[in-house]
């Protein structure tokens, strides 16, 4: 796991040895395991260097794990319906040891020039769903995210607990200077515990403040409320 932590932190792939200086491990371990890696399909070799990367087989074990998962079931017939009501994009936010992933998406006709990948790790700290999670997420992962993040330094237990009881995040073009508006609120299973973040993105031109108040955020609540008693029927 170590090992294949290590390339998923990495842009580029990378040599036997650095990943054995990395990972603590020795020359010989980091090359048997390895191989194994490789032989699964889990590592790829690129063989004249003898370099490492993540191989196609994390792609399909990843798609399965999302698959299966309830939370998404529940929320999928949502989705279009929610996209219709607010005129956004709408997402489903998960964590993802103190990152933020969009699992799911259905794009709107003004999505306020933000693009947002589904499948890709997203810094927590810097979207509404992510602030929305972490609000609800152990102690352990909020300080991981605080502590990972370029972003840590600007935010306070103060901000986590705002988050924890807020009915909704909003995340505005004054922070980072985005051109977008993201509002996002928690979808709780059955026991209380907050499983995902249910998200719209517009542009600040059609999010307005009263927009926002009397038809986006309500609709997204209902939704998250909705889905959220489904979760453990699957």
């Amino acid at each position: 796991m170590r090992l294949l932590e290590l390339m998923n932190d990495g842009h580029v792939s990378m040599p036997l040895s650095e990943m054995a200086e990395r990972s603590g491990l020795s020359l010989s371990t980091t090359h048997r395991v390895l191989r194994s890696l490789v032989e699964a399909g889990l590592v790829a070799q690129d063989g004249p260097r003898s370099r490492y990367s993540l191989g196609p087989e994390v792609i399909r074990l990843s798609e399965g794990y999302l698959a299966r998962l309830p939370v998404l079931r529940a929320l999928a017939p949502y989705l279009v319906d929610l996209r219709d009501t607010t005129q956004g994009t709408v997402l489903v936010g998960l964590l993802v040891k103190g990152s933020l992933l969009y699992a799911d998406r259905v794009d709107g006709e003004d999505a306020g020039g933000i693009f947002r990948d589904v499948h890709r790790i997203h810094d927590a700290l810097g979207t509404a769903a992510g602030r929305v999670l972490l609000g609800h997420a152990h102690e352990d992962i909020w300080k991981e995210a605080v502590t990972s993040s370029p972003l840590g330094k600007g935010f306070s237990d103060k901000d986590r607990t705002a988050w924890a009881t807020a009915r909704a995040v909003i995340l505005g073009p004054e922070e980072f200077l985005r051109p977008s508006v993201e509002v996002a609120v928690p979808v709780a299973d059955r026991s209380g515990a907050v499983v995902a973040a249910l998200a719209a993105v517009g542009s600040p031109r059609s999010f307005t403040a009263d927009v926002l108040t009397d038809r986006v955020t309500p609709a997204l609540i209902r939704a998250a409320a909705a889905a959220g008693q489904a979760v453990g029927d699957f």
